[in-house]
């Protein structure tokens, strides 16, 4: 579970450069599509950095 204090502000970074970016420069695609981009990429984002990132830090192999 200690991955996950990884992955929630991961998820949330990404999503907010994301709106930004997407609201700021792509104003021509509609908003529904804009969210459901948001969100896959929060999706993926997540998926990677909970493989990526040590589950117990403190272990020791």
């Amino acid at each position: 579970m200690r991955a996950f204090k990884f992955v929630i502000p991961i998820m949330l970074l990404v999503g907010g450069f994301g709106w930004m970016k997407l609201s700021k420069d792509f104003q021509d695609v509609p908003e529904l599509s804009r969210f459901f981009i948001i969100i896959g990429a929060m999706l993926v984002s997540g998926v990677i950095s909970y493989f990526l990132f040590p589950k117990d830090e403190g272990e020791k192999s």
